[in-house]
């Protein structure tokens, strides 16, 4: 079986990203409470995610996620066209994020992930 990205992504607003730092964990958007489960996208389904659930949505953040840390929590299984995303059963910890910030594209149009220090 083919290794699994270690670093995963979760969108985020504004409100949810104030949850996460104040209360050091994110227990899931509704979304993720009706399903049982946090989604998080890999780095190549991200702008597939964004464009699909949150187009026109502003004051967006991106959270990368150290999967990790996260271990057996984290399950990989098919969503959208039969890709595999990575789900988290559990709850999101301020712990295994590794960098965030704002939903930014490049000039190009590419999204700028977040990145530590």
């Amino acid at each position: 079986m083919a290794m699994a990205a270690a670093t995963a992504y979760k969108i985020l607003t504004s409100d949810q990203m104030q949850t996460l730092e104040q209360e050091r964990r994110f227990e899931g958007a509704p979304v993720d409470l009706a399903d049982g489960y946090i989604h998080l996208s890999s780095e190549a389904q991200l702008r597939e995610t964004l464009d699909k659930h949150f187009a026109g949505q502003e004051g967006l953040w991106l959270v990368a996620v150290d999967l990790e840390v996260l271990g057996d929590a984290v399950k990989w299984e098919p969503s959208r066209g039969g890709q595999l995303f990575p789900h988290i059963y559990g709850d999101l910890p301020l712990d295994a994020v590794l960098a965030y910030s704002e939903v930014h594209y490049e000039p190009d149009g590419n999204l700028r992930l977040p990145v530590a220090g």
